[in-house]
């Protein structure tokens, strides 16, 4: 059944299912907005499942068995267990979860998709490959280091349309979770907002970023295995009057109603469509071994929207020829740090 897209009537799967046509393979197009999948097929020519919620998807995942199952429809850390394991055995899954829950909890179905000869990628996108990548490519060939930072720095165009409420929920559960480092080895919990920075970018621009508990931190870690990691993005308020509050903002979300009040108003924001703030999306990595020998490095690229659909276009495509290793895996560990560069990015390494 080829290439099953899962939510191809949003904005990522709208441009996964281009990029994946231009690569020449066959996709099913996949969702509950009937009518919205129906214009897409109408112009594509694909085929459709509709299929509203996990457990419909995962039902029909298990009934027509696709090879690869892309999953773009957000909610990652409710969803994304049930629709990888339908895919099992034989079958591959990717999603673009960013969020530190979300890449914990499919990684951990490593020994189950391994023992299934099925291939799990989480993070097939802009977040986590970006800094994932430049901190392989530093480490390559070298011994482990003592510190690592990375920055993730994303720059978006923004469509007309309502915000939705898996990426509302995304972006407060981030709040709830909290500040998360490496110490030591071990994860343990910082302030958020804290690290705060100002990056000179090297086209000659600047961004503040903070530290937020995002899967950056996870794959960092992984790729380098260093001890110590602090993750940062350009995403968090940097200014200390916001960073004073983050706190008490998340004591407060992690009440369920004032979350649930929280994310029902927040989905409900329109926003109006306008250019990326910045002519580059930026992955940054400095990594530091006992010795004090440091090394930076970037990775660019476009608007980072466009380079999630074109990783995870790629990762697709690798999957369905079979190219995939059995297991669960964020990128870089599943096909090395040049799956950036074959989606469009460019390392500047120093």
């Amino acid at each position: 059944m080829g290439i099953w897209v899962l939510g191809a009537a949003g904005r990522v799967g709208r441009a996964v299912t281009t990029a994946l046509l231009d690569r020449g393979e066959s996709v099913v197009l996949v969702g509950r907005e009937i009518e919205r999948l129906r214009e897409l097929a109408a112009t594509t020519g694909l085929p459709v499942v509709i299929a509203d919620g996990a457990e419909a998807i995962a039902s029909a995942i298990g009934e027509q068995r696709p090879a690869v199952v892309v999953n773009t429809t957000g909610g990652y850390a409710e969803s994304a267990i049930t629709v990888a394991r339908a895919c099992l055995p034989g079958g591959h899954y990717l999603d673009q979860a960013a969020d530190l829950t979300a890449v914990s909890r499919l990684l951990a179905l490593h020994d189950e998709a391994a023992a299934a000869s099925s291939t799990l990628v989480t993070g097939a996108g802009f977040g986590v490959l970006a800094t994932e990548a430049v901190v392989a490519k530093l480490c390559e060939d070298r011994p482990v280091p003592a510190q690592v930072r990375v920055d993730a720095l994303a720059s978006v165009a923004v469509e007309d349309g309502l915000l939705g409420a898996a990426l509302a929920a995304s972006i407060l559960d981030v709040l709830v979770t909290g500040g998360r480092r490496f110490r030591h080895g071990a994860m343990t919990r910082s302030r958020i907002g804290a690290g705060s920075a100002r990056l000179a970018l090297p086209d000659g621009e600047q961004v503040a970023v903070s530290e937020a508990p995002s899967a950056e931190l996870l794959a960092a870690q992984l790729a380098s295995g260093a001890p110590n990691v602090i993750a940062a993005t350009a995403m968090m308020p940097a200014s200390p009057a916001a960073r004073a509050v983050l706190p008490l903002a998340g004591r407060l979300l992690a009440l369920e109603p004032v979350r649930r009040f929280a994310v029902g108003r927040l989905a409900g924001v329109r926003g109006k469509a306008a250019p990326r703030p910045r002519t580059h999306s930026w992955g940054h990595a400095e990594v530091t071994w006992a010795d004090g020998t440091t090394r930076e490095g970037w990775l660019k690229a476009g608007d980072g929207m466009d380079f999630t659909a074109a990783v995870s276009a790629e990762v697709a495509a690798r999957l369905a020829r079979g190219e995939g290793k059995p297991g669960a895996y964020t990128p870089a560990a599943a096909f090395g740090p040049g799956l950036a560069t074959a989606a469009g990015g460019e390392f500047l390494v120093s």
